[in-house]
């Protein structure tokens, strides 16, 4: 099972999420999700989890508790939603201004 960990602080490291969740259960992995740019954490992460029942568990124990001075939350991961092509709610982009008056 995949596992949101939000709310973490910036300083966290994958091996600490892994130290953390290994205390319920066996873990296949753990990531921090990073910006693209500056390579600095987001404050959140996901780890995975092979037995679903030790990941529940795990969501029970963990969620809302401190960690690393940050109460944490932690829920089941969401599948990522698929984003429309370009840009906005109507594929956005360049020209097509509709109503403007010069």
């Amino acid at each position: 099972m995949n596992i949101y960990v939000g709310n973490i602080s910036y300083q966290t490291k994958e091996e600490d999420l892994v130290e953390l969740f290994s205390t319920a259960g066996a873990v296949d992995s753990a990531r921090i999700i990073k910006d693209r740019e500056t390579g600095r954490s987001k404050g959140f992460g996901f780890v995975e989890m092979p037995n679903n029942e030790e990941a529940k568990a795990a969501i029970e124990k963990f969620n809302g508790t401190e960690f690393l001075s940050r109460n944490i939350t932690v829920n089941e991961a969401k599948p990522k939603e698929e984003r429309p092509a370009g840009r906005g709610p109507r594929g956005g982009g360049f020209g097509g201004g509709g109503n403007r008056r010069y």
